[in-house]
Parts: C-alpha cells; structure tokens; sequence
C-alpha cells in the first residue's frame, strides 16, 4: 500500500468517520489483503443506506484497498415473482427454484448487479459485473438437495478471474449465481457465495453487512467479539436463534478455514465498514474460530 498524505486523508474521509490518526495506524494492516463484503437486501432497497454502502467502499478503494463485494437480492426476487403472480415455496429457509422461477432470480440478479456497478462507477470508482452471463467465477455447483430445484453451494470458485479484476484497480460485484457443467444456472445462497470466495482468496476480513447489529446477548446487548465454542453454547441455550443460526455457522466455518476473522455489522449505522476496518472500538460482533 503506498502512503497516503495526510492531507489526501482529510479529503478522503468522511467527518463523521474515524479519525486521521486512527485510520493511520490501520492502513498497513490491510497491506495487500482481500477484504470480502457482503451486502443484504435491506441495505440495498434502502436509498439512503445504499448511498451510504457505496461511499464507504469508495473511501476504502481511494485509501487502496482490495474489496470484493457480494450481493443479495432476495426481497426483489421475491417482489418480481408477486408481480407474476409466481408462488414461492420455501424449505428451512430457501426458495424452492423451478425452471420458471430460476430465469426471474438471474433476471432479477443481474439487473441489481448492473445498478450496483453503475452507483460506484458515478462515485469515480471503477466497478465490474460478475455474473453467470459475465466472468462467470462459480463454475461447478454442488446441488446438496434436489427438492430445492436449481439452487446449489459452490464447489469451484474462479479467483483468478477475480485477481485480473482486482489488478485492473477495479472492484468486483459478485451476484450469487453459479453454473454447474451443463451451463445451467443456478441460485445460491448470498452469505455461502461470500464464505467460499472469501475462503478461496483467503481473506483478511468478511464482513456480513445487514440490518442487524450484530450478535447480542441474552439481555439484547451487543457482542463485540465471539468464537465457535461461544457461538454453540448460545445456540444451545436458545440465545441465537433462528435465521441467525445459518449465518453464525457460515461465519465459523469461514473463520476456521483461512480468514482471519468474519464480522457481522450494521448496515443501518453511519459509516459502520469504515468504523470496522479502521478504528480502534470496530463495529458489530467479530467471529474467530
């Protein structure tokens, strides 16, 4: 990473961001590392929240850093299959994908794709789809249960695809679709795709930015860090529940295999990825193995 001025630092930064001082101390820590990020829905459907999404990843690549993002999408696939008058099902949580329903989510994700582009490429920072139709990197998918359709994990993982991307000084926006060896596509999970990629290019950071604040305690009070024996006390005692079981599983595994550490933030908080990645107290829970 080369040095920045700290005149370049007050341009850069957002007032109401971390300090100079901190973010100096944190820059070399980043020195050439993959930071992964995954980005729900409710940030994305949110104008003011996106905004705020894209700013930050921009400061981050203005200050050189290597970000990769992935995106959800569900709320809008959701919402394009009611105006269809299209029914879904779902099974523990996933959406059961016909060959009617798997044209709409590919639709539905590359057109969110390509609006996520166009938002950083208007903040001066150059951004590349990466989707089943363009540089495909999921190119052998696992189907772990046929009853979900053409939904599946990824087994494959194209980095080098990504690291040309990266090297041309531009930001991958990954939609979650793979292809298996057939050509057909198929549907996967958001927060998995970010896990294998962020595992496959060994990461130093994958942040899950959502709309929660990250994983509390039985009094509802946030937990700044927290590791796998923890995790599975609470999920024991009913403390972590529901639709946070999956994703604080996915985060384990992510952190047991190569990265560094997997945090949860919120979305909803200004400037919650630059307060993460480059100030002392963080932001929402991080998860070690």
């Amino acid at each position: 990473m080369t040095a920045i001025e700290e005149v370049n630092l007050e341009k850069i930064l957002p007032s109401n961001g971390p300090s100079i001082q901190e973010v100096k101390k944190y820059l070399e820590k980043y020195n050439n590392e993959h930071i992964v990020i995954k980005c729900g829905g409710s940030v994305l459907n949110n104008p003011e929240l996106f905004k705020h999404f894209i700013q930050d990843i921009s400061v981050l690549k203005k200050l050189n850093f290597n970000p990769c993002i992935i995106h959800g999408g569900g709320s809008r696939i959701t919402a394009k299959l009611n105006e269809l008058n299209i029914k879904s099902n779902f099974i523990k949580g996933l959406r059961v994908t016909d060959s009617k329903i798997i044209n709409v989510v590919e639709n539905v994700l590359i057109e969110l794709n390509k609006e996520i582009v166009k938002a950083f490429n208007i903040n001066s920072c150059k951004a590349k789809s990466v989707t089943s139709k363009d540089y495909n990197i999921i190119t052998d998918v696992i189907v772990d249960n046929k009853e979900l359709g053409f939904v599946g994990t990824p087994h494959k993982i194209r980095t080098d695809i990504l690291k040309q991307i990266i090297e041309k000084n531009e930001i991958p926006i990954v939609a979650p679709l793979g292809l298996n060896s057939d050509n057909q596509v198929y549907n996967i999970n958001a927060d998995t795709t970010a896990g294998a990629i962020a595992k496959e290019l060994k990461a130093r950071r994958l942040l899950i930015v959502s709309d929660v604040e990250g994983v509390l305690d039985k009094n509802q009070n946030l937990i700044s860090e927290i590791n796998s024996l923890k995790a599975n006390e609470m999920i024991s005692n009913d403390i972590i529940t529901g639709g946070m079981i999956p994703k604080i599983n996915n985060c384990i595994d992510v952190a047991s295999k190569g990265v560094k550490g997997v945090v949860i933030i919120d979305g909803r908080k200004a400037h919650s990825i630059l307060f993460e990645l480059l100030s002392d107290k963080g932001s929402g829970t991080l998860i070690r193995k």
